[in-house]
């Protein structure tokens, strides 16, 4: 196995593991997802894996959440008696939706190699 294999490997790994351990804090851990989810990308982009643009598409989604996350949490929040409506906390939706986009994706690659 050649160095720029173990490399890959190593950051797909590391990259799953990131991306199961960020769930337990949402908030906090949406860094670690965050990471985890670029790793995966990177992994699978740089092994030529069909599946690349999916896990690519996974990190842009959680990224844009996570940035809106962080960002309304600037803001101080949605909702109750901050000034801004519970509307702006679909904002976020794209992390949620890109980390089980993500999760599914690991699944079925699994499935794939164990059928």
């Amino acid at each position: 196995m050649d160095n720029k294999a173990k490399w890959t490997r190593i950051a797909y790994i590391a990259g799953v593991i990131a991306l199961i351990a960020g769930i337990l804090d949402p908030m906090e851990g949406s860094v670690v997802i965050l990471v985890g989810s670029f790793l995966i990308a990177l992994a699978t982009y740089l092994t030529r894996d069909p599946q690349w643009k999916p896990f690519l598409l996974s990190f842009f989604l959680i990224a844009t959440g996570v940035f809106f996350l962080f960002f309304l949490s600037s803001l101080g929040g949605f909702g109750g008696t901050s000034s801004l409506s519970w509307w702006w906390g679909s904002l976020i939706l794209p992390y949620p939706a890109g980390w089980i986009m993500a999760i599914v994706l690991l699944i079925l690659r699994r499935r794939k190699r164990k059928g």
